[in-house]
C-alpha cells in the first residue's frame, strides 16, 4: 500500500507540474488585463468616521495640535544635507560600536565582529512638527516627533569558529518623539553650553534581521520579544526624565561665575607705618578688595595721627573663584586736601586658605605688587589680618572636587549651620537677578529701568530706551547676618525721559516679594504682575545661599 501511494504521488507530480506550467503560460499570453480604475479621491469632510480614524495617525501634529509648528523648511534642509550626513554618521557609529564589539570577542566562541557594510540609504528622517516651550530658566526647550522609514544597508560579519556568518538589518523604521533642550544659554557662541535630549515616549523600532539568508524575525514570539527588549533598554537610558547630555562648550569658558562662599576679613592692626604728615605721623586707613570684581572696595575707619593703628574691624567679601582670586590690601594716609597718599600694599591668594579655618597673616607692606622691582628698599611697615573662608552649604563639598553647579536647586528647607560653623553659621548671601519685563507702558515715554529696595539699600539696573519689553539681566547681592524670614524685597519699574523736562520720571508698576519662600526653597524664579500696571510683568530670580 505504501509503495502504491508513493508511486501515484510521483506520477501526479510528474503530470501536474508540466500541466500547470502550460496552463499558466497560455493564461499569461492570451489573457487581457483589466483596466485599472482611478482611485476615488474625496475631501476630508465627505469621509465617514471610520475612514477618518484610519487616517488620523498619519496626520502630522502641526495639523492636529496648534501648539506644534509646521517645519517643512527643516525637512528640506535635512533632505539637502542627508547625502553628506549619511556619509558622516556611519563613521561615528563605527567608532561607538567598536568598543562594544570588543567586549564580545572571545566569548561564545566569537573570533571577530566587524561591519561588512554600513550605509544609511537615501531616505532622510522626517520631522512632523516642532513645539517650543516657554520656561523661566535660561534654556530653550523644543519637542518634535521624528519618523524614519529608511532604506539603510547594515550588515555585520561575525567569525565564529572559522565560520563567517553575515547578519543583515533590513526594513528599519524608527518612530519617536524627542525633547531637545539647549541649556544653559550663555553669551558665548553658539550661545548654549549643552544639548540635552530625552524621549517623551517609548520608541517604536521595526526591522527585519536576516541570518544566512533567512529572516529570523518571522519566528513566532521572537519579534515581540525583540521589540520589548529594545524599548526597555532605550527607555532605561533616554526615556524622560533620563537624558542624554551632549557638551558643546568648555565648562570653564561657558559657566557663569556664581558666589561659592564668604571671606571673613578681620583687619587687626598695622606697625611702623611711613610718616606722611608734617607733624611726623599719618592718618591711616585700609582699603580691601578681591581681584576679578568690579565692586567698590571696603574701607576701615581712619585712625588719626598714629603709625601704630589698631582697627579690629570685620568685613565680609563674596568669593567666586577661591583658587584664583586674591585679596588686595592697600594702606592709605588720609588727607583733608588733595589725594590720599598710599603707604603700602600687600596681596594674599585665597588658595592659601583652608575652609572654616582662621589664618593669621603678618605681612610687610610693599610700594606695589611688582615683585621684579627691587629698587624700593624703604621699610613701609607691617599689617596684620585674620582671614576665614566659609563656603556656602550647597558648594562646600564641591569646593575641592570640581566646578560648582550654577543651575542646581535645593529641595529641602533652610540649611541650618552646624555646630562647627561657629559664629559664621547665620550668615548668607541674597542674590537678586532682575532679568526682564514685559508690556510695561508709560503715558509719556518708554525708557524703562528697575529699582531694587532692601534694608535701606537701593540698587538700579541700566536704562533700556524705547521699548516696552526691556531685558536687563543684572544681578545684585546683599550680604546678611541671618536668613530674611520675615522680610520683603521691593521692585519698581520706572521710565526716564532722555531730555530735561517736567515729568522726567514715570512709575510703570511695582511689586513686593516675601522672602520666606526664598529661604524655604533656596531659590525662586518667577514672573510677577506689576501693581498699578495694566499688563506689565517683571521676571526676577532670587537665591538664598547660607554659609
Amino acid at each position: 500500500m505504501g509503495f502504491l501511494s508513493s508511486l501515484l504521488g510521483i506520477i501526479g507530480f510528474g503530470i501536474g507540474l508540466p500541466l500547470g506550467l502550460i496552463l499558466g503560460f497560455f493564461f499569461f499570453i492570451y489573457s487581457k488585463p483589466r483596466k485599472v480604475q482611478d482611485p476615488n479621491v474625496r475631501p476630508l469632510y465627505e469621509l465617514d468616521t471610520r475612514a477618518l480614524q484610519d487616517l488620523l495617525p498619519e496626520i502630522p501634529l502641526w495639523v492636529k495640535n496648534p501648539d506644534y509648528d509646521r517645519v517643512d523648511w527643516l525637512n528640506k534642509v535635512i533632505s539637502e544635507m542627508w547625502p553628506y550626513l549619511a556619509k558622516a554618521i556611519p563613521g561615528m557609529i563605527r567608532s561607538t560600536a567598536q568598543p562594544i564589539f570588543e567586549e564580545y570577542i572571545g566569548k561564545f566562541l566569537i573570533e571577530t565582529i566587524e561591519f561588512d557594510n554600513l550605509s544609511l540609504g537615501n531616505l532622510p528622517p522626517l520631522v512632523y512638527g516642532l513645539k517650543v516651550y516657554e520656561t523661566n530658566e535660561k534654556e530653550l526647550v523644543m519637542e518634535t516627533p521624528v519618523r524614519w522609514a529608511g532604506n539603510p544597508s547594515i550588515s555585520l560579519l561575525i567569525k565564529l569558529l572559522s565560520l563567517k556568518i553575515t547578519v543583515r538589518l533590513v526594513d528599519l523604521q524608527i518612530f519617536s518623539t524627542a525633547r531637545i533642550t539647549l541649556k544653559p544659554l550663555v553669551p558665548s557662541f553658539p550661545c548654549f553650553s549643552n544639548i540635552v535630549v530625552s524621549l517623551m515616549e517609548k520608541p517604536h523600532v521595526d526591522f527585519g534581521l536576516e541570518i544566512l539568508g533567512g529572516d529570523i524575525m518571522s519566528i513566532p514570539g521572537l519579534y515581540r520579544f525583540v521589540q520589548e527588549t529594545i524599548q526597555r533598554q532605550v527607555a532605561s537610558l533616554y526615556l524622560w526624565p533620563q537624558t542624554l547630555e551632549i557638551p558643546i562648550l568648555d565648562p570653564s569658558t561657558a559657566a557663569i561665575k556664581k558666589p561659592v562662599g564668604i571671606l571673613h576679613v578681620n583687619v587687626v592692626r598695622a606697625h611702623k607705618l611711613l610718616k606722611k604728615d608734617l607733624l611726623g605721623a599719618s592718618d591711616p586707613y585700609v582699603k580691601l578688595s578681591l581681584t576679578g570684581e568690579n565692586l567698590p572696595a571696603k574701607k576701615t575707619t581712619i585712625k588719626k595721627k598714629t603709625l601704630y593703628p589698631e582697627w579690629n574691624e570685620n568685613f565680609k567679601l563674596i568669593v567666586k573663584e577661591p583658587e584664583s582670586q586674591v585679596l588686595r590690601l592697600q594702606v592709605y594716609d588720609w588727607d583733608k586736601v588733595g589725594g590720599h597718599d598710599r603707604l603700602g600694599v600687600q596681596t594674599i591668594p585665597l588658595k592659601l586658605l583652608t575652609p572654616y579655618e582662621t589664618k593669621e597673616f603678618k605681612l610687610d607692606l610693599l610700594k606695589d605688587t611688582n615683585l621684579s622691582d627691587s629698587r624700593e628698599k624703604k621699610k613701609r611697615g607691617q599689617i596684620e589680618v585674620e582671614l576665614t573662608f566659609v563656603p556656602f552649604k550647597e558648594n562646600s563639598i564641591k569646593y575641592n572636587s570640581g566646578p560648582l553647579d550654577a543651575y542646581g536647586r535645593k529641595e529641602s528647607g533652610i540649611d541650618r549651620a552646624s555646630d562647627d560653623d561657629g559664629a559664621f553659621g547665620g550668615a548668607g548671601l541674597l542674590s537678586v537677578l532682575v532679568q526682564s519685563a514685559e508690556d510695561v507702558e508709560g503715558q509719556s515715554h518708554n525708557n524703562p529701568y528697575a529699582l531694587v529696595f532692601f534694608r535701606g539699600e537701593r540698587k538700579k539696573t541700566k536704562t533700556v530706551k524705547r521699548t516696552r519689553n526691556p531685558l536687563w539681566n543684572e544681578e545684585f547681592q546683599f550680604m546678611l547676618e541671618e536668613p530674611p524670614l520675615n522680610e520683603k524685597i521691593h521692585f519698581e519699574v520706572l521710565s526716564k525721559r532722555g531730555l530735561i523736562s517736567f515729568m522726567s520720571k514715570e512709575s510703570l508698576g511695582h511689586i513686593e516679594i516675601n522672602l520666606r519662600d526664598v529661604v524655604d526653597n533656596g531659590r525662586i524664579n518667577e514672573k510677577y504682575h506689576l501693581i498699578n500696571s495694566k499688563n506689565g510683568i517683571i521676571h526676577v530670580e532670587i537665591r538664598w545661599t547660607t554659609a
